[in-house]
């Protein structure tokens, strides 16, 4: 049984600045705190609502001083239609079987993840992570937590999304893949996929986390529309600028 918190009784912490991984020249502050095993999943649900993202056990947002560029951003899953370009995406990944697991990390989601982060990310910091770091970030995460294995008919695993549960959608934590099939866009191909598993769960949102409008990094994130941004007055709908 979910034990309640109060807001009140939250501790946070603020880091200190370092380099915007998203626009140059700027740099991020971030405020966090501590998800716990008892209260864990009911706090994910309340600050993923209130803009806050997961890392791990800890719950965090942006708290920059003089920039509120990222947006958090979620897809309107009950309301959404694929494009024809997406619907291509989803007939290039038919190769590809998927299965829900628990929160169970394992060396091949790790190799995997090793492979992926080589190739597309060789200057971030988790190119570092051991696999005992990758472990801790599945299993010891206190949330409603699932991972999301693809596999080839032959049974090679190809992509991976860790996934929170929320009380109205599905939230996409972190996702990676081989990049041998970099040209299916499967990371395009597993947020249509669990917009899909929404609508048939009955589940409103699909939550991807931060969207920056003057990051090429983030610009994908706009194109499912429609789709909706957390602001001063509390969730709306995002225009079609993009």
């Amino acid at each position: 049984m979910t034990r309640p918190f109060s807001i009140k009784r939250l501790q946070f912490y603020m880091t200190m600045p370092t380099p915007c991984p998203y626009l140059p020249g700027r740099h991020e502050r971030k405020i966090f705190t501590q998800l716990d095993s008892l209260s864990g999943p009911h706090l994910n649900n309340f600050l993923t609502h209130s803009g806050f993202r997961r890392s791990q056990n800890v719950l965090y947002r942006p708290a920059c001083e003089n920039c509120q560029a990222c947006q958090s951003l979620r897809v309107c899953a009950s309301k959404f239609e694929a494009t024809q370009s997406m619907r291509r995406i989803i007939r290039r990944n038919q190769n590809l079987n998927a299965a829900v697991c628990p929160a169970i990390a394992t060396q091949e989601q790790f190799s995997l993840m090793q492979k992926y982060l080589v190739n597309r990310h060789p200057d971030g910091g988790m190119t570092q992570m051991d696999y005992y770091r990758y472990k801790t970030m599945v299993e010891e995460c206190a949330s409603q937590t699932e991972i999301m294995e693809y596999r080839l008919d032959d049974g090679e695993l190809v992509a991976c999304v860790l996934m929170d549960r929320l009380s109205d959608g599905l939230s996409l934590v972190y996702s990676f893949f081989h990049p041998d099939i970099t040209r299916q866009s499967p990371g395009k191909f597993m947020i249509l996929e669990h917009i899909t598993r929404c609508k048939t769960e009955k589940l409103n949102y699909l939550y991807l986390g931060y969207w920056v409008p003057d990051s090429p990094k983030m610009a994908y994130k706009a194109l499912f529309k429609p789709c909706e941004v957390l602001g001063p007055t509390g969730w709306r709908r995002l225009e079609s600028r993009q």
